[in-house]
């Protein structure tokens, strides 16, 4: 869905009973993050540096991952 810096966006089709949110993978690391507000919910494998960059990167992204969230999810 989006990929920038070497993090890639995306959801799990499984996870619509949830509240928005979005998996970041970087290499063997990855976080999930809420949305609305933009929040980390874990993380495993990455740097605070990475996840302070993924979380920058979702909020400068929040209102195309929601619309994504709320379209990949009406379906």
């Amino acid at each position: 869905m989006l990929r920038k810096y070497g993090f890639a966006f995306y959801f799990y089709s499984h996870e619509n009973k949830e509240p928005p949110h979005i998996h970041v993978d970087k290499g063997d690391g990855t976080v999930k993050i809420w949305l609305n507000p933009v929040r980390v919910a874990w993380m495993e494998n990455l740097k605070s540096s990475e996840v302070r960059q993924a979380l920058l990167l979702a909020e400068q992204h929040e209102q195309l991952l929601m619309e994504k969230w709320h379209e990949f999810f009406a379906r």
